[in-house]
This record gives structure tokens, C-alpha cells and sequence, in this order.
């Protein structure tokens, strides 16, 4: 399946670092997509709205307010990629990060084209499946249906929106409904580098699905199983 044309998609980087924002706009814009820089950081969603971009790349210590604050004001208006940059380092900064929103998390000092890899890969996984498709793939389970091209989730007339590895993971979960996923199955699809995977990760994910599908009127309808994964129960909130 082709990805849109890389013109067509658009970087932000949210960075104060003068020199850091210089170098990653150099970098990415050498892979042919059109970066862009914030520079009056008290108009950041000012410039988000103009540029609408397909993927941000965001630092944490920034003037004003902290990444985090900007994550939060970016994910209620877009589920667009948002990977963390930043020179700390401390595993509640990275647990924060996504508890905020975020997607990934980049620790300083980086390789520029490590950076360039992991933008390449949430672009491909966010937008890769626009094709010359007219029907929009689906994904069903007991009334709850996923759209993974729009990471939207909705039952019985309401919806909630997901990003992007929320949605892979509740996709996972809706496959194998009331079945046991493993949390190795479910760390592979949501960092393609476990080495950087704390125990906390996978935690604030599914608590964070667990949000949007109590949103949706559903009680309680992830399942820890201990020592071994989770279970997505649907039919027994009809039950009980």
C-alpha cells in the first residue's frame, strides 16, 4: 500500500534548542517531507493550526509551558504522531510523556538518523494505508467497531478517537476478544525497539484504552490476566 507523497506530509518540530531544531529540519527535509520549526513558543497552537502536521516532534523542557502541557493541548485537537525529544532521561518523564498523549519518546544525545527512522516508521504506520481502496477496513467485536484508518473507535452511536498505537492495541485486543494477548505480543506492535520498554509502558496504554471504552459505556471490559497478558470482555458488561 503507498503512503501519501512525502511532500504532502508535514513535520513539526517544537524544539528551543536553536541548533537541535536546525538539525533535525535539515535532516528530515533531506528525506523530501516539509519540516517546519516553532519560534514564538507562546503561539504554539497558533503555528500547529496553520501547519496542521502529520507527525510533531516535541521537546519537554520548552519556555512557558512544558511539553507535556503542549502534548495534551496538540491530542485534543489531532491524533496525529507526537514523539518526545528530550534530555531526560528518567523513566516517570517517559511514563508522563505518554500518559499525556505522546507516542514515542526520543532521549537526548540522538543519532539524527535514528530520529529520521522513527519518524518514517509512525508515518508508515499512520498513514501507509491510504490506498486506492474505496471500502475502509473495519474491525468488530460484540457492537464496538474500529476504524484503524481514522483511529476511531464507536459503539452504539457514540465514538471516541484513539491514537495511533492505542488503536493497534485495542485492534489486537477486539481480534481475540474474550482470549488472552500477551504483553510481549502487545509491546512488539507498540515500540519496534523493546530495549527502550519499561514495565510501566504497556500499563499507561491500557489505561488509557480503559478510559475511552468506559467513555463508550463499557465497565471494566479490559481484563488483567497476572503473568500473562490481558482479555477484552465485552459481552460481560451485558451480563453482570
Amino acid at each position: 500500500m503507498e503512503m501519501r507523497k512525502l511532500d504532502q506530509l508535514r513535520i513539526l518540530i517544537i524544539e528551543d534548542d536553536a541548533k537541535i531544531a536546525t538539525l533535525l529540519k535539515t535532516h528530515i527535509e533531506k528525506y523530501g517531507y516539509a519540516a517546519s520549526a516553532v519560534i514564538h513558543f507562546d503561539r504554539v497552537m497558533e503555528e500547529f493550526r496553520e501547519v496542521q502536521p502529520h507527525l510533531v516532534l516535541l521537546d519537554v523542557n520548552l519556555p512557558n509551558f512544558d511539553g507535556f502541557y503542549w502534548c495534551r493541548q496538540i491530542r485534543a485537537l489531532s491524533t496525529c504522531p507526537i514523539l518526545f525529544i528530550s534530555a531526560r532521561e528518567s523513566e516517570m518523564d517517559q511514563v508522563m510523556a505518554l500518559e499525556n498523549g505522546a507516542d514515542d519518546y526520543i532521549t537526548k544525545p540522538f543519532h539524527y538518523e535514528v530520529v529520521v527512522a522513527k519518524i518514517r516508521s509512525h508515518l508508515r504506520r499512520a498513514y501507509g494505508s491510504y490506498s486506492s481502496k474505496t471500502e475502509e477496513r473495519t474491525v468488530e467485536a460484540s457492537g464496538l467497531m474500529l476504524y484503524p484508518e481514522r483511529f476511531l473507535l464507536t459503539y452504539e452511536g457514540e465514538s471516541v478517537e484513539l491514537t495511533q498505537k492505542e488503536s493497534v492495541l485495542v485492534e489486537a485486543l477486539m481480534k481475540k476478544e474474550n482470549r488472552i494477548v500477551s504483553r510481549g505480543r502487545l509491546l512488539d506492535l507498540i515500540w519496534e525497539d523493546r530495549h527502550f520498554i519499561d514495565d510501566n509502558t504497556l500499563n499507561v496504554y491500557i489505561t488509557r484504552i480503559r478510559k475511552k471504552l468506559k467513555e463508550l459505556g463499557f465497565d471494566e471490559p479490559v481484563e488483567t490476566v497476572r503473568g500473562a497478558g490481558y482479555k477484552l470482555r465485552l459481552r460481560g458488561n451485558e451480563d453482570s
